[in-house]
């Protein structure tokens, strides 16, 4: 069946549907990753987005076990090529049939190199999915032009509390958006995870007395989530060891007085130089968001800047100052990506134990 992305700037792509084929509206946002997209079509920060792969051949390796959440986030798929005859010794299917059996759309047969210079050069832009041939194109902008992804933390959060056991250090993970393998990155390190919805209060998870908190990644505009960012200063008044990732590292920032700002196309791929300024060492790391922390309007009394991005110069880390308190903006759990950055993990198992 033929379909359409309609963009909002009115560029119209033709291809053929794959998924379900209903129509879906949703920010438009691409990935550079050759690998992974069971982990990226299942990463809760993708919730309101649909994903251009920019690697050629999706789907080659199918349905494997590797997904970062209970369910697919991503509102839609846009790629030059769905394979139908996937081989891996692990392979429990087609992606064809995942995407059906989840209810999402998507399209294939686009330009997807086209279709990302048009991102690089204008930034990420709203679009539809639909297999409905666009003739009404003047009713159809103005509707993408005001959709935006919502209240997607909310969405995305576990809807209770549970707990990976552990002999190690107790660990209070802060669920935004959360992607699996961050609290499995610290159950398999020993430690016990207690994961928390998002819209616990802080008081809840202090009274439990972990050894360290987690602040998860997730979806969305940092900057609205303000009664998050309320709770936050609460868990930094404390003198508990904290590390934040991405989103997390966004609202640590915004609870101590700094701007977050929204990048014109965004970082997702794995294959991402980030530097560490402590030792002008350069890692490659996984990463995806849409929003970055303003270093400069950070007190820097507060904290001080730990990583910065090679490539764009934006900022990726912060250590808080007289507090046992270190953020990223990237994702050292990876999955999919490099494995470059998991030795933070171990950095903060030390900070929990009292290790300089």
């Amino acid at each position: 069946m033929k379909a359409f992305l309609i963009l909002e700037d009115g560029t119209v792509f033709t291809g053929k549907s794959i998924g379900t084929g209903k129509d879906a509206v949703s920010e438009i946002v691409f990935n550079t990753s050759m690998t992974g997209y069971l982990e990226i079509l299942t990463d809760p920060s993708y919730a309101g987005q649909s994903v251009v792969m920019t690697y050629p051949l999706i789907g080659n390796y199918g349905i494997t076990p590797d997904r970062e959440s209970r369910r697919i986030w991503a509102r839609g798929l846009i790629v030059k090529e769905l394979s139908r005859t996937p081989s891996n010794f692990r392979c429990e299917g087609a992606l064809q049939e995942l995407l059906e059996r989840e209810g999402i759309t998507g399209i294939e047969g686009v330009d997807t190199r086209t279709l990302t210079k048009l991102l690089r050069e204008k930034g990420t832009m709203n679009g539809l999915i639909t297999t409905k041939e666009p003739h009404d194109l003047q009713g159809i902008l103005p509707e993408l032009e005001k959709y935006t992804v919502g209240d997607v933390v909310m969405e995305t959060t576990c809807q209770e509390a549970y707990t990976l056991q552990g002999e190690g250090p107790k660990v209070a993970l802060l669920d935004l958006g959360a992607k699996d393998h961050i609290a499995v990155s610290l159950n398999r390190r020993g430690c016990q995870v207690t994961v928390y919805p998002a819209g616990t209060p802080a008081d809840r998870i202090l009274a439990s007395r972990p050894d360290g908190i987690m602040l998860s990644n997730g979806p969305g505009d940092p900057s609205s989530c303000t009664a998050i960012i309320q709770e936050t200063k609460k868990l930094y008044a404390s003198d508990i060891p904290i590390f934040a990732i991405c989103l997390g590292h966004q609202l640590m920032a915004l609870a101590n007085g700094a701007k977050t700002y929204r990048l014109k196309y965004g970082h997702r791929g794995g294959n991402h130089p980030v530097k560490d300024l402590s030792d002008q060492r350069v890692y490659i790391s996984s990463q995806n968001h849409g929003y970055a922390v303003d270093a400069e309007s950070m007190d820097p009394a507060i904290a001080k800047e730990a990583f910065v991005n090679v490539n764009d110069g934006t900022n990726e880390g912060l250590v808080y100052t007289g507090k046992k308190i270190f953020t990223v903006q990237f994702h050292p759990e990876a999955s999919p990506g490099p494995q470059d950055l998991a030795w933070l993990f171990e950095r903060f198992l030390n900070v929990m134990r009292g290790v300089r």
